[in-house]
């Protein structure tokens, strides 16, 4: 049979108080209520197992210790965007941040901007972090509602109590470029399903280090299915070419697959690289060599700069961290090449 839960109305009676003595007692409102009587009515909640509705609590309570992460349910996703790499190690990093500072992380997956503020007051929440939307919709957000927020991936420009948190995404392009030709790579392809925002830093930046000559683009499909026909239609044009560099870690093992499907062997025939060194990399084989954004640090300059802005700071924060080169299997050294057989091998 099951236990009947115990309520605040039990333990007012069973100690002759008022459910209203019970009821600040639970909330932390004991200014007016004697230490003693404090004591007694603590004692017995925890003696009957008083289980608290935390619904009551934030209803009770100036802020509800709740910091709302909500991400952009792009259509690349296809439907799974929880189950990205970039995004399920994003969240790992951040809830391990929020519940230090003795906060509860609750998510939400959303395509409309407006749903961010019906989500934010319904919890009465203490700040939001947004990952994946557009300058329009911070805009938006800042006009609709007065929380801090933080931009965790995307752009946000001279929005007041709001954190821009960037990543160097041209320096990680120049890192890839420069490695590549380090490597020997002379004609090299990037490939994205976009122009645009930190996609574009990251394309610059590769085109910088590459050098025009060198350099080869493709807009992929955002689908999954129009990406696997435009890899086979273009395969023939994608293999004059010695690597590719993909802007994100889920779109090079997606290409390392189909090449591999088709009998095409990474790093022998073609060299791949990806960027963000998402779970994914050491996964796939051979494994990725990618540009390698810090996921705890970037999780923990978000809760930081949220404090900071719950704190009362009315300034546009801007934050950019560094990346690095995660160095693997996938690319191959033409140089090499050229060293032991007295020519760079014809790929």
């Amino acid at each position: 049979m099951e236990e009947k839960r115990v309520k605040i109305a039990d333990i007012a009676e069973e100690l002759g108080l008022s459910t209203a003595t019970v009821s600040n007692v639970i909330h932390g409102k004991t200014g007016k209520i004697s230490a003693a009587t404090t004591a007694k009515v603590q004692e017995l909640l925890e003696k009957r197992g008083y289980i608290p509705s935390m619904a009551g609590i934030l209803l009770a309570q100036n802020n509800s210790r709740i910091i709302g992460v909500v991400l952009h349910d792009h259509p690349k996703y296809e439907g799974h965007v929880l189950e990205d790499g970039f995004i399920s190690s994003s969240l790992n990093a951040l809830s391990k941040e929020i519940d230090q500072t003795g906060h509860f992380m609750m998510i939400k997956v959303t395509a409309d901007c407006t749903e961010i503020i019906r989500f934010a007051s319904m919890w009465n929440m203490d700040g939001l972090i947004l990952i994946g939307f557009c300058e329009q919709d911070y805009q938006k957000l800042r006009e609709s509602m007065h929380i801090p927020f933080v931009v965790y991936d995307g752009y946000s420009q001279n929005t007041k109590r709001t954190c821009n948190l960037t990543i160097d995404n041209y320096g990680g392009g120049y890192q890839a470029g420069q490695y590549l030709k380090r490597m020997g790579h002379e004609k090299v392809l990037c490939i994205s399903d976009n122009a645009i925002c930190m996609d574009a830093e990251r394309i610059d930046g590769f085109k910088a280090a590459i050098g025009e000559d060198s350099f080869g683009f493709m807009q992929i499909p955002m689908q999954r299915k129009e990406r696997l026909s435009f890899y086979q239609e273009k395969e023939a044009e994608i293999l004059q070419y010695t690597a590719v560099f993909a802007v994100s870690d889920f779109y090079a093992v997606e290409l390392i697959r189909y090449l591999q499907e088709r009998s095409i062997p990474v790093p022998e025939r073609i060299s791949v690289m990806g960027f963000d060194d998402s779970p994914l990399c050491l996964y796939c084989s051979p494994t990725l060599t990618t540009i390698r954004q810090d996921a705890d640090r970037r999780a923990k300059s978000a809760v930081s700069a949220l404090q900071t802005l719950q704190d009362g700071a009315e300034e546009h924060i801007i934050l950019k961290l560094p990346v690095s080169l995660m160095e693997r299997k996938s690319v191959k050294n033409l140089r090499e090449d050229f060293t032991e057989h007295g020519k760079t091998e014809k790929l």
